[in-house]
């Protein structure tokens, strides 16, 4: 499972594990599913009348940029969230913020450019960049500065070999640490200062437990944004995202997106404009997630799982298993096979340090965590 290709690529444990319990499930076993980011909520009823109606309808091609009253919305959205003026056309509709990275990376860079990425990260970051034949940077980040991102860490990096772009998510996967608007301010200006593209992933915004989510846009006009409906509107299997150009940018992103994907699928868009009007919904899961939160750091402790900071953000919980094993992968899987509890190891996130520490999801059901952590109280006494 966990063989390298030469060019790098690593499976996506997340996504072997959940197949992995999907098969146990089959064959009748009851699984806690703590593997993947997935909100275990639809969306909006209100998103789901509307798909209703429209399905009824010819879903052909939308403009290669999206709709336009999907931009207009999301252009409302970054005024009434972050007090930015965007303008629409600089807004494309994605199919999920997967498509918007790979958007991202052909649009800024040249073939064979180097990117930075932190470490831990999200997995797909280092396999997407591999697979399109670009260079990682990797810029490790500690649990005693709560895993997050200084200018101090970037320009270090730099020095040790120079990159051309940061890609950085705040709130994190792993770790759901986030930054503050005067730490973020610093990334800005250090890339700024370094001459580096920055690519500010901030799919997990509105998933916040300490305070409002800063975007980069409201610090600078020259950073990528990526942002996705996957986690807090509760559509990951729509595939629906988007992200916002610098001017010079994004006229190659639109020409790419024509050549790659023609547009985002119209169903999605139509489901994603009416999501952005069900903040109240939302903001009742997240509700849900922050309950849950305390639920599982508190019982993982208790169990004897490391955790020295509760997440700032998203859902999830990356906690050390040193008392428990030193290989996460095995960890994960004896954990699934024995006591149906699906985690995703850290070497998804961290192939150096990674085996030191497994994650846990809290984005599904409260009842699911609280049934994980009966079964793994007795399986680790």
């Amino acid at each position: 499972m966990t063989s390298t290709a030469a060019d790098g690529l690593m499976p996506f444990f997340a996504m072997d594990i959940l197949k992995q319990a999907k098969l146990l499930e089959g064959q009748g076993r009851t699984v806690c599913h703590l593997e993947v980011g997935e909100p275990g909520s639809a969306p909006a009823p209100a998103v789901r009348a509307a798909v209703a109606k429209a399905v009824e309808n010819p879903q052909g091609y939308t403009n290669a940029k999206g709709l336009l009253e999907l931009r207009e919305g999301l252009a409302a959205y970054y005024q009434r969230n972050h007090g930015v003026a965007v303008d629409p056309e600089l807004i494309l509709a994605t199919m999920g913020s997967s498509a918007g990275f790979i958007l991202a990376f052909h649009t800024a860079f040249k073939p064979g450019a180097r990117i930075a990425i932190t470490r831990p990260g999200y997995p797909a970051y280092i396999n997407t960049l591999f697979g399109l034949g670009f260079g990682i940077a990797e810029i490790p980040l500690t649990a005693e500065n709560g895993w997050r991102l200084t200018g101090a860490d970037i320009e270090a990096a730099y020095a040790r070999e120079k990159f051309d772009g940061l890609l950085f998510a705040s709130p994190a996967n792993p770790t759901g640490a986030c930054v503050s608007r005067e730490q973020l301010a610093e990334i800005i200006a250090t890339c700024e200062k370094l001459g580096v593209t920055l690519i500010s992933d901030e799919i997990y915004h509105g998933l916040d437990y300490t305070g409002p989510c800063v975007s980069a846009l409201e610090l600078t006009q020259n950073a990528i944004i990526i942002n996705s409906f996957s986690k807090y509107y509760c559509m990951t299997g729509w595939r629906i995202g988007w992200m916002v150009m610098p001017e010079a940018l994004v006229r190659r992103a639109e020409i790419l997106q024509q050549n790659l994907f023609i547009s985002a699928p119209t169903l999605s868009q139509i489901a994603a404009t009416v999501a952005l009007g069900e903040v109240d919904y939302s903001e009742e899961q997240k509700a849900g997630y922050a309950a849950t939160r305390d639920v599982l750091f508190n019982g993982l402790r208790e169990i004897g799982f490391s955790l020295p900071h509760d997440s700032d953000g998203a859902f999830y919980a990356y906690a050390g298993i040193e008392k428990f094993s030193n290989n996460s992968m095995k960890f994960c899987e004896k954990m699934l096979d024995a006591i149906g509890v699906a985690a995703t190891p850290g070497i998804d996130f961290d192939r150096v340090d990674g085996n030191r520490f497994v994650r846990f999801s809290f984005a599904g059901t409260r009842a699911s965590v609280e049934e994980a952590l009966v079964r793994m109280r007795t399986y680790l006494k």
